[in-house]
């Protein structure tokens, strides 16, 4: 079974991770509408990573790691633990490559997820979230098959890929002349705010990665504050893409150096964000992939300096998405 280094990322590593996946990638478009500055009174920039391939800026990643592991050696497939997003990166990423996949997912997944990733062309194998033990499965999976795993975020060539948010943000930002701004990431594991962290250190330093995670799973936000621990027990948001129990192994150290304090943002928050966002920008955020808006327009922010939101992913279930334009007649 072929697999990866598993040490932290390295500029290296994210230049050569962008060489693998030109052409392949969407350089997507930085946002700004005069009603979102009016709201959140300060210009507000949205990195509109939901209009990346899959819905999400998790092809990114998937692509980054998969060229590798085909550089690497052999390979006829991969497995995959996923909350949608990672998997569909996975499945699609595969798929070009002319690889099976595996993507293990939590039975209540959404729906609109499930579908994409069979669109792919890859295998679902379910686990109950309360009860089952994903990593156990996935790992007799990976021994069944011969398959490697590619983690959603613990992964360095997952993270260098990813890392291509930030060097399209050094190049647009350099473009309109914004040379400080607080950079709000929808932080999950953290995979995608270290990419962007380790980017912006070397090209644009006066941008800074701030994370933004939903009320009551805000792991990271405690552990970048000198207060790790385990997220209170049965916490609920409607933030599926980005519930995790704890900030990535490689992750954190990262983010402990180059990040700013973290910040949260409640359900009613990010529903508000995804129905200013259709209504104002028409882009279609998902819960976990509309937070960093929430958080710009939150006034939680000190200052009146442009802010930059990167706006993750927009696979959202029809009905949550209804919910969310409801927000739009209070």
């Amino acid at each position: 079974m072929t697999t990866l280094l598993q040490t932290a990322p390295s500029i290296a590593m994210i230049d050569a991770a962008a060489v693998r996946v030109a052409g392949h990638v969407r350089r997507t478009p930085l946002l700004r509408t005069p009603a979102l500055d009016a709201l959140a009174g300060r210009p507000v920039l949205i990195k509109a990573e939901c209009l990346q391939h899959t819905g999400s800026f998790k092809y990114r990643g998937a692509k980054s790691a998969i060229t590798a592991l085909c550089e690497a050696g052999d390979v006829t497939g991969v497995v995959a633990c996923s909350s949608g997003n990672h998997g569909q990166g996975i499945a699609r990423a595969a798929a070009e490559a002319q690889l099976d996949a595996v993507i293990v997912l939590p039975a209540d997944a959404p729906a609109a997820k499930i579908a994409a990733i069979r669109a792919y062309g890859a295998e679902i194998v379910t686990y109950d979230r309360q009860t089952g033990d994903r990593d156990a499965l996935a790992a007799q999976i990976c021994a069944d098959r011969g398959f490697p795993l590619v983690l959603p975020f613990d992964d360095p060539f997952v993270i260098a890929g990813q890392a291509g948010v930030g060097l399209e943000l050094v190049k647009q930002t350099a473009e309109i002349g914004v040379g400080n701004a607080d950079v709000l990431v929808c932080c999950g594991g953290g995979g995608l705010s270290t990419g962007i962290a380790l980017a912006l250190e070397r090209g644009a330093p006066g941008l800074r990665v701030r994370t933004v995670e939903p009320t009551g799973f805000d792991d990271t936000a405690r552990a970048l504050s000198g207060n790790p621990g385990p997220n209170a027990p049965g916490a609920k948001s409607i933030c599926d893409a980005i519930l995790t129990p704890a900030p990535g192994k490689l992750s954190l150290p990262v983010l402990s150096r180059l990040a700013g304090s973290g910040l949260t943002v409640t359900d009613a928050e990010t529903l508000r964000a995804m129905a200013l966002a259709f209504a104002h920008l028409r882009i279609v955020l998902e819960p976990g992939g509309a937070v960093a808006l929430a958080a710009a327009l939150s006034g939680q922010l000190v200052g009146t300096g442009p802010v930059i939101a990167v706006a993750t992913g927009g696979n959202v279930d029809p009905g949550i998405f209804r919910k969310a334009l409801d927000c739009l007649d209070d």
